[in-house]
């Protein structure tokens, strides 16, 4: 790395001003409501100075970091963004999901239950399946799609698609932090769905009251949201336990929809709720299309999240015989060449995108859509976010070259030195940073796992258990993270507002952090 101490006043100013980006962000997006991508902006070119003029990083090398965090925006993070969107539009252009729409509001026609059922249940799906933005951009618009406020979708999703990132992409986050912090897989597994599982109960509470605006707004659903949150804990840690990190969240998630669905209709609520602009003919004309479902057919409608599932699953590591001849369609590019550096690899098919792509190119045809009309879709979706994209690259970039040039490292060794023998309680916090900046939990592991778990074992704590807090932590700092942010804005059509998403999502990654800091502490 280069020169991580950059004053006489050592560590501590080096901390400090390796985080003026991050400042910058939080300032510029929260209070200043300046749009994402000219903040980002801005914040990439802050990000450039400090690394060649503080850190001393030649300007080749700065400029080949931000690169390198083109590239890896652009695959697979943008290509995600593009394919799930391209999914849900299609299946807009098909009647698809008017099909889904109403297959969920027959369930209930009660919000908050339908708020459960999309965004915890089938977001947690597919963040479990895919990962990379799609339980964020994919549930929004459905439920946008169902009448929901767009910027309460949005909302919901980002605070939503937390806890069940740790085991997002088919536990690839997990994985990774086993190999980066060499502790031993299955015990981390265990150990992160353990501290996960508060949220995981807590999360589905928190979003009813945030829709509601108030603690009341639970009766009635008290049992279906204790359902909603408690079934995905239980067999998470179930599956974390015996199983490993591959299938916690799918199994955890299935089993959600599946008895959040039986509950209702075994215990529906006394009273239909629905946001109070709503006028009671919405909730009706809702409730008496029924013959359009019908006709439709119902797993036609869901055809691409089925064909999505099996594809996923058939072409992981679960199927080696698929998954071998297929994991070698790939390249390696080096484009950074300085100390920390790596080859690039990009995974041209057993990638969430491409997956994606050819579950929702399959799901179109079987919909009856023709090529050219996918095709309209597809340019048409492109066309709609050169702003996401901008504000994805930026981003990106950014936390390449705050990591190649030891910044990253210089605000995690300034927080462990500040804190001491009471490191464990802020374990989480530096995870939520690590996912703030990239956007990713399994980046987040990449920068901060071996750090956690050299840092555990020099105060003598449990480097299994701190490792784990850097992933439970980096779920939280998902929901704040500027890429999230993008992706929900983008998928709910508020670009220019996310400073506002921040605003309201910041305040619940404090709390999360707290609740994870307190557990790690205790039981460090």
């Amino acid at each position: 790395m280069w020169q991580i101490i950059v004053s006489p006043y050592g560590v501590l100013a080096s901390s400090l001003i390796g985080f003026i980006p991050l400042l910058w962000l939080l300032i510029s997006l929260g209070w200043l409501k300046i749009a994402a991508p000219k903040a980002c902006f801005i914040g990439l070119i802050i990000t450039i100075s400090l690394a060649m003029f503080s850190w001393s990083m030649p300007g080749n090398l700065t400029l080949r970091a931000g690169l390198e965090g083109s590239v890896y925006a652009f695959f697979p993070i943008i290509w995600v963004i593009i394919a799930a969107l391209f999914i849900y539009n299609l299946s807009v252009k098909t009647g698809a999901m008017n099909n889904i729409k109403h297959q969920i509001a027959n369930l209930s026609t009660d919000r908050r239950i339908q708020a459960l059922l999309i965004v915890w249940g089938f977001g947690g799906f597919l963040e479990a399946m895919a990962g990379f933005g799609t339980a964020v951009a994919i549930p929004a618009a459905i439920l946008i799609g169902l009448g929901f406020d767009p910027f309460f979708a949005a909302a919901f999703c980002l605070i939503s698609n937390t806890a069940p990132t740790a085991f997002g992409a088919v536990g690839i986050p997990v994985t990774t932090l086993s190999g980066v912090a060499n502790v031993p897989l299955l015990p981390l597994t265990f150990d992160v769905a353990l501290q996960l599982t508060p949220l995981i109960i807590l999360i589905p509470f928190i979003l009813i009251i945030i829709m509601t605006k108030k603690l009341s707004g639970l009766k009635g659903v008290m049992g279906a949201t204790l359902i909603s949150g408690g079934s995905f804990a239980v067999i998470q840690l179930l599956v974390a336990k015996y199983l490993g990190p591959q299938l916690t969240s799918v199994l955890g998630s299935v089993a959600s929809m599946v008895l959040t669905a039986l509950w209702v209709k075994l215990f529906p609520p006394a009273t239909i709720w629905k946001f109070p602009s709503e006028r009671e003919t919405e909730v009706v004309a809702v409730q008496s299309s029924e013959q359009a479902a019908v006709s439709g057919g119902r797993l036609i409608a869901w055809s691409p999240y089925i064909l999505l599932l099996v594809l996923i699953l058939g072409t992981s590591d679960i199927v080696p015989l698929i998954n071998g001849p297929l994991s070698k369609l790939k390249s390696f590019y080096n484009i950074y060449t300085g100390p920390g550096g790596h080859q690039l690899e990009v995974n041209w098919f057993i990638t969430p995108g491409t997956l994606i792509l050819v579950a929702g190119i399959i799901g179109g045809l079987i919909q009856g859509a023709s090529f050219k009309q996918m095709a309209a879709t597809f340019f048409g979706t492109i066309a709609n976010m050169p702003k996401t994209i901008i504000t994805v690259l930026c981003i990106i970039s950014m936390a390449k070259i705050m990591s190649y040039s030891g910044m990253v490292s210089a605000i995690a060794i300034g927080l462990a030195n500040a804190t001491g023998n009471s490191y464990p309680a802020i374990a989480p916090a530096i995870g939520a940073l690590g996912t703030f900046v990239t956007g990713s939990d399994t980046s987040s592991n990449v920068l901060f796992g071996a750090l956690q778990a050299q840092t555990a074992i020099q105060i003598g704590a449990n480097s299994t258990w701190i490792a784990a807090s850097n992933m439970a932590g980096a779920t939280a700092g998902k929901m704040i993270s500027p890429q999230s942010i993008a992706i929900a804005a983008s998928a709910t059509g508020l670009t220019g507002r996310e400073g506002d998403l921040l605003g309201v999502t910041f305040k619940y990654c404090i709390l999360f952090c707290i609740i994870l800091g307190t557990l790690s502490f205790a039981y460090a």
